[in-house]
């Protein structure tokens, strides 16, 4: 399962969204699109969105801090 998260240093729900994967023992590339025009670019394209965080699950888009949604998309309980 390949999972990106799309952040950026001064988002809350990102560091959120990072320390539930890590609490989860989900790896994952922390892409930090601050710092990385390109990425930002990836990512507006893939989710029609400004705003962070983004995840990518396997293609499957999250906007947000949705618990839920990135629970079921990782199949986790």
């Amino acid at each position: 399962m390949k999972v990106k998260v799309y952040s950026t240093p001064t988002c809350p729900y990102c560091y959120m969204v990072k320390d539930f994967l890590k609490e989860n023992n989900v790896e994952f590339d922390d892409i930090d699109v601050s710092a990385d025009p390109e990425a930002a670019k990836e990512m507006i394209e893939k989710s029609g969105q400004m705003g962070v965080p983004v995840i990518d699950i396997d293609g499957q888009i999250i906007v947000g801090f949705d618990k839920e949604a990135i629970k079921k998309a990782l199949n986790l309980g």
